[in-house]
């Protein structure tokens, strides 16, 4: 990328989408195309297209998405499905009619099968049946890499994808029933901290395994990729992770620790967990030349001072 490139960051407003202009901003590209949905609205097609033809977009991260935790995708699947797979393809294929130099597209973990063999390597996709939690999610995610890939073989693109693990950092979504595990444990405890609750009640046993990649590392990652590596039609999508593991149990006691609640933990087993370890193989993006910085004790630490801090802000 030119430092006057100009650069369409999809999902800008989004945790990541904040981190990665920020980035972007520092490292001096000073080109940067940040709209958000009342400027464009990504799941219209036409509007899309009309876009990339009046902007000449040249590099695109594609970083928008409908997003939530274990709750929010089991009341809303075919939102999950629709909303993330017309993202996906529409700005995809826009990239391509308009001859985009570079596209990278942002996945997930929850691509690979339920009881994929841990540590997740890239190759694991579509060997066995989905977390049915978040399927649809998962569904559109797997299309859109797909997408990438065959424009790539098809259409001779450049179009890269990256698959984290489990996100979290400053302006993710902080609600305790639709955001995903760290931020809605950071509102509980520091909600139940606030008003001197006896106990805080989390979903699951507490005993799956995750991984966890704070969303400055996983900006730096963005940027690495789309600096240094292009399409390769054999191996199309790349893992990206923390290298650390921490069971839902151990992140929560964490987390009571960081906020300093005084009271008890209690798990509701009535409640489903999710699949039981999700952890990504990383070999491929190490040998790439890239890993991450931050420790997740460190990580929580920032989120939940940014948390704080954006509370007192809302109260002045």
């Amino acid at each position: 990328m030119e430092k006057n490139s100009r650069i369409l960051v999809t999902g800008s407003k989004g945790m990541v989408g904040h981190s990665l202009v920020s980035l972007l901003s520092s490292e001096g590209f000073d080109n940067l195309l940040t709209p958000g949905i009342s400027e464009l609205n990504l799941i219209n097609q036409k509007l899309v297209d009309d876009y990339f033809c009046e902007n000449k977009v040249d590099y695109v991260f594609h970083l928008a998405a409908k997003v939530g935790g274990i709750y929010a995708n089991m009341r809303q699947p075919a939102d999950f499905l629709y909303e993330n797979l017309m993202l996906g393809c529409n700005v995809i294929t826009a990239s391509k009619n308009n001859n985009v130099k570079k596209l990278l597209f942002l996945g997930s973990a929850c691509i690979y099968p339920k009881e994929a063999k841990q540590p997740i390597k890239e190759e694991c996709l579509q060997s066995g049946r989905l977390e049915p939690t978040n399927e649809g999610y998962a569904l559109a995610k797997i299309a859109g890499l797909k997408l990438c890939k065959f424009f790539n073989k098809q259409y001779g693109t450049n179009f890269i994808s990256l698959m984290p693990c489990n996100l979290y950092g400053p302006r993710d979504r902080f609600k305790s029933e639709d955001s995903h595990v760290v931020p809605s444990l950071i509102t509980k405890f520091h909600h139940a901290k606030e008003n001197n609750l006896s106990s805080v009640t989390i979903w699951g046993s507490g005993n799956p395994k995750r991984e966890f990649l704070y969303v400055n590392d996983l900006s730096d990652a963005l940027v690495f990729f789309m600096k240094n590596h292009n399409a390769d039609q054999e191996n199309s999508f790349t893992n990206i992770g923390s290298g650390e593991e921490i069971s839902i149990k151990d992140l929560a006691y964490s987390i009571k620790d960081i906020t300093n609640y005084q009271g008890k933990i209690k798990f509701d087993t009535s409640k489903p967990d999710g699949a039981l370890r999700r952890f990504l193989d990383t070999s491929k993006s190490k040998d790439l030349g890239w890993e991450p910085k931050t420790s997740i004790k460190e990580g929580l630490k920032k989120t939940y001072n940014w948390y704080i801090n954006s509370l007192e802000d809302h109260q002045e």
